[in-house]
């Protein structure tokens, strides 16, 4: 019987990065132990091209789901690691293959040490012979049942049957910090899932407006943020407090301008914090003419209220597209709950899609706007959420 003991990593886009790639590796060394933290006996190694994690008697299989959500890993396999001789790769290779059904094999072996004796195509040779002495199977180098692949490095040979592939990408955090305005729709969290995949780690913010919105609508915005946050180890939710200045724009506003004047507020507190949090960008899950808030224009004139830059990542998608991306990550069956955000529980019924900034500007000379904003960052809570669901942690 094979025993595995290691999880060697194939890196992504990492290899692009040229002089920054040791940063690369250190962070997606980091981000995979964040995913792995219940499992204290795994031991990583980094080298220039490849992670090897250490199971030290860890069962390999209760890593791969997680494994598979960490951005930057191009590939990995469950391996057996052995000394760099022939006669322990057969072996090896013979007990893979004795574990298969009777069918047809491969065997792709990569040299990465030139110093060993034999070359790959040599390898290759002498272990398919030790096979088909051994077994019933036959070689079939064009479309094989399955493959053993067998890695020759420096210190020890890898070997193993799958390649699993990874989620690509970059790993979380080396591109910055953004701060995602998280609904309860279907839209952001797959918009938080790209942000995360271009190396951008997550934040996010939610705006309350009790009694309005209910409690099962903030634990359903919680979930979501708890599910996304399987792609970079945990995620802080900023709850903020949105009742009295939501009331205070359908109040001196016209209701036509409602929906643009909020966005307006929201992304000034959203800036706000975001700074507080060393963000260097906001992130929403907009799509471009969805609704009436997405349009270019209206895009424009909320834009035009702060300096950070706003990340729209689906902003070109079509519906369909977003709910499919939504099933994949896992968000989807959450996202459509019938609980209501503030951006629905008032929504006009002609609500403009292309705004002045003028008009804008007219309707918030109306009201203190800038106290209210003060008091919701001031009475903004912070939730750590985690992958593995556990009690919130408030800040």
């Amino acid at each position: 019987m094979v025993q595995y003991d290691t999880i060697l990593i194939r890196y992504g886009e990492l290899s692009t990065k040229g002089k920054n790639k040791k940063d690369f590796i250190r962070r997606l060394s980091k981000n995979i132990s964040h995913v792995l933290e219940d499992k204290p006996s795994l031991e990583y190694i980094n080298t220039y091209d490849r992670i090897y994690i250490r199971l030290h008697g860890e069962d390999p299989y209760s890593c791969i789901e997680r494994i598979q959500k960490v951005f930057g890993i191009s590939s990995f396999s469950i391996t057996q690691k052995v000394p760099n001789t022939i006669e322990a790769m057969e072996e090896t290779c013979l007990a893979i293959a004795k574990e298969n059904e009777k069918g047809t094999f491969k065997v792709v072996a990569h040299r990465s040490d030139k110093t060993f004796e034999m070359k790959s195509d040599q390898i290759n040779r002498a272990i398919a012979t030790v096979i088909l002495k051994n077994t019933e199977h036959k070689v079939d180098v064009h479309n094989p049942d399955f493959k053993i692949h067998v890695e020759v490095r420096q210190e020890y040979t890898y070997i193993t049957s799958k390649i699993i592939p990874g989620a690509g990408g970059y790993p979380v955090g080396i591109n910055g910090k953004a701060m995602l305005l998280l609904s309860g729709g279907i839209d952001s969290p797959v918009a938080a899932y790209y942000v995360m995949k271009r190396g951008v780690e997550v934040e996010a913010i939610h705006f309350s407006s009790p009694p309005y919105t209910s409690t099962s609508a903030q634990e359903k915005v919680l979930e979501l943020a708890r599910l996304v946050s399987q792609y970079q180890g945990k995620m802080k939710v900023h709850v903020v407090p949105f009742t009295d200045l939501q009331l205070a724009i359908y109040k001196n506003c016209n209701e036509s301008y409602a929906i643009t004047i909020m966005r307006r507020m929201m992304v000034r507190i959203a800036e706000k914090i975001a700074k507080r949090n060393r963000c260097l960008a906001l992130a929403t899950g907009e799509s471009l003419g969805q609704v009436a808030s997405q349009t270019l224009e209206s895009m424009g004139v909320i834009n035009e209220v702060i300096k950070l830059p706003i990340l729209r990542p689906v902003v070109t998608f079509d519906k369909l597209d977003i709910i499919e991306v939504s099933k994949k990550i896992g968000t989807y069956e959450t996202s459509i709950l019938p609980f209501e955000d503030c951006c629905t529980i008032f929504t006009p019924k002609n609500p403009v899609t292309k705004p002045l900034s003028h008009r804008a500007e007219e309707y918030e000379s109306k009201f203190d706007f800038e106290t209210l904003i003060n008091e919701c960052i001031e009475n903004t809570k912070c939730i750590v959420v985690k992958p593995i669901k556990e009690k919130e942690n408030y800040l």
